[in-house]
Formats: structure tokens, C-alpha cells, sequence
């Protein structure tokens, strides 16, 4: 469904910072990008999203190359991409939220009012919060509201940064149980940008570790016995 190949991404022309990057993130399964901090991970998804433009290499959506298609293109194509610093309007209530989500559909209010239903049959505690500011929102119900208005436009495929970056543990937690769910129960494709490893390798149907921008490994996570004392895990 989704492919990158020999990537070449930098933010300046002559500093590629992905360097012949090539993955795939198969149809209704978690896949995982794995790396230390500076490798590249948030600069691929950057890239396949169309917030930057490669020098050099291929991303296929359904086979078509879409390296030269606006990110709202993308969008309308079932792109999606929920970055690592949370976006939501903190002041606005969870249901402004997630109409937002829908602006694209505005002129149907029939087909916003059913997404955001389905959002809520997702998520149920946001129903009975639909009306709240969203800033009052515990850490892990603040991610439910952005990964909600992310569906509004019923991507197949998810791009998702660092999911659980500053949440504590049982939050973080609540977020992988989300993203497991989106893949059994809504079938989506999930392209996973993440630090915590083991977390990872425990909901990733397939794993990609890079290094210095490059592949390094690629497996299912039962091939990574060792993953963590590469990654100097204690």
C-alpha cells in the first residue's frame, strides 16, 4: 500500500539526512521505525507526507508516486499524519475539535455528524466529554481527541511520531492499546515513528531499524531477540 524508495531527504540540497531509505508499510499491519535520536525516523514521515521535498527516490501510494502531490492531495488520497507535538486547540471543545478534523466535508454536515459518531463509538469517553474544553484533558484523552480528528477523513494509512512522547507510563500505555485497536477493529495501515523499543517491537507486526539515515535492519519483531543490547537497553 505504502512504499519508500531509495530515499534521499535532507533540509538543505547537499545534506541528505535519509540516505537510499527504501521501507514498505503493509496493508492493516503496524509497521516500525526504530533508530537513536538524528537518524532520519520524523524526517521520513515528514517526507512521505509532503511537508518535505526528497532530492532523490520514490513514495508510492498504491504504486502511484506521489513525491510531486500536495500534502492535501495526500490527504484526500488516505494519507494521514498525527506529528509527535500535539496539535489539538486546547481551548476549543472536544466535538469543535473534532469537526475541524472535517472541514474538508463541511458542506455535508450528514457525513461530519456520522464520522464524528464513529469517532465516539472509538473512543466513548469522549462522548460524554464532547462538550469540554480539550485542554482539561488527561494527557492519553488529549491523543484519543487528535487521533479522532485525524480519522475524520478516513485515512487508510497512519502516520504516527513518537505516540507517546511525555505521557506516563499507564497514559502511554492507553495510547498502543489505540493504535492496536485502529489496526483489528479499523483495519488502518499504521507507519510508526517511536523511542520507546520495547513498546514497539511489542504491538509492530514488522520493524525497521536505521542508522545514520540508512537501513539497518528489517524484520518482524520476533528476529530482534537482541534489538535492545544493540540499542544499549539495561
Amino acid at each position: 500500500m505504502l512504499e519508500v524508495r531509495n530515499l534521499y531527504v535532507g533540509y538543505y540540497r547537499d545534506l541528505n539526512i535519509l540516505q537510499d531509505l527504501t521501507l514498505a508499510a503493509r496493508p492493516r499491519q503496524i509497521t516500525a521505525i526504530l533508530g537513536a535520536n538524528g537518524v532520519g525516523k520524523s524526517t521520513a514521515l515528514k517526507a512521505i507526507y509532503g511537508f518535505l521535498r526528497p532530492n532523490g527516490g520514490e513514495v508510492l501510494l498504491d504504486g502511484e508516486n506521489i513525491v510531486r502531490v500536495p500534502t492535501h492531495r495526500r490527504i484526500l488520497k488516505g494519507l494521514a499524519y498525527i506529528p509527535q507535538q500535539p496539535g489539538i486547540f486546547r481551548d476549543m471543545s472536544v466535538e469543535e475539535n473534532l469537526e475541524l478534523g472535517g472541514w474538508t466535508y463541511r458542506s455535508d454536515r450528514r457525513l461530519v455528524r456520522r464520522r464524528i459518531e464513529q469517532n465516539y463509538e472509538r473512543f466513548p469517553i469522549l462522548r460524554d466529554k464532547r462538550r469540554q474544553a480539550t485542554g482539561e484533558l488527561s494527557g492519553g484523552q488529549q491523543r484519543m481527541v487528535e487521533i479522532g480528528r485525524t480519522l475524520m477523513s478516513e485515512p487508510r494509512v497512519l502516520l504516527v511520531d513518537e505516540p507517546t512522547a511525555g505521557l506516563s507510563k499507564m497514559l502511554a500505555e492507553e495510547v498502543y492499546r489505540m493504535l492496536i485497536d485502529l489496526r483489528d477493529r479499523d483495519n488502518l495501515t499504521i507507519l510508526l515513528v517511536d523511542q520507546e523499543i520495547r513498546q514497539a517491537l511489542r504491538i509492530a507486526d514488522f520493524v525497521y531499524v536505521l542508522e545514520l539515515g540508512r537501513n539497518k535492519f528489517e524484520g518482524p519483531p520476533s528476529e530482534f531477540d537482541d534489538l535492545e543490547k544493540a540499542f544499549w537497553i539495561g
